[in-house]
C-alpha cells in the first residue's frame, strides 16, 4: 500500500483534506493511516452530529500531516527520503520554538509544542 494524501469526507458536509491514506491501486482499498486515525476520529468528534459545511485543512492542525504535505509539496512524492528531510526540518523548528518558549517561562507553549512533537514520534512514523 501507497502513502498518499487524501480528502475525507464526514456527514457529507465536511472535507478534511489531506489526511495521510494508506491506499492499495490494486483493489482500490484507501484505509486512514493507523497513527492518525485516532486524531482524525477526535477532529470528527469535536464537529457534533450537525457539522457545518465546510474543509479542514488537516495537514494544518496535525504535524505528521503538515510534515507529509511538506515534503510533497518539496519533493512531489512520498518518498521516505524525502519524508526524512521534512520530519528532521519540522523538529528542529519545533525545538528552536521550545527554547524560545522555555527562556519565556511560557508553560502553555511549551505545552502545546510538546504535543506537536510528539506526532512527530515513532509511533505515527513508523506504522
Amino acid at each position: 500500500m501507497d502513502l498518499v494524501l487524501r480528502n475525507v469526507i464526514f456527514a457529507k458536509k465536511v472535507n478534511i483534506s489531506n489526511v495521510p491514506v494508506l491506499s492499495c491501486d490494486s483493489c482500490g482499498r484507501n484505509e486512514v493511516y493507523p497513527s492518525v486515525k485516532a486524531d482524525v476520529g477526535k477532529l470528527v468528534g469535536d464537529l457534533g452530529s450537525k457539522p457545518s459545511t465546510g474543509t479542514i485543512p488537516f495537514d494544518q492542525v496535525h504535524e505528521w500531516a503538515g510534515v507529509l504535505s511538506n515534503a510533497l509539496a518539496e519533493a512531489r512524492t512520498l518518498q521516505a527520503a524525502a519524508i526524512a528531510r521534512a520530519s528532521e526540518e519540522r523538529v528542529n523548528q519545533l525545538l528552536d520554538l521550545w527554547l524560545i518558549a522555555s527562556s519565556l517561562g511560557d508553560e502553555a507553549w511549551k505545552s502545546e509544542l510538546k504535543q506537536r512533537l510528539s506526532q512527530l514520534s515513532a509511533p505515527y512514523i513508523t506504522q
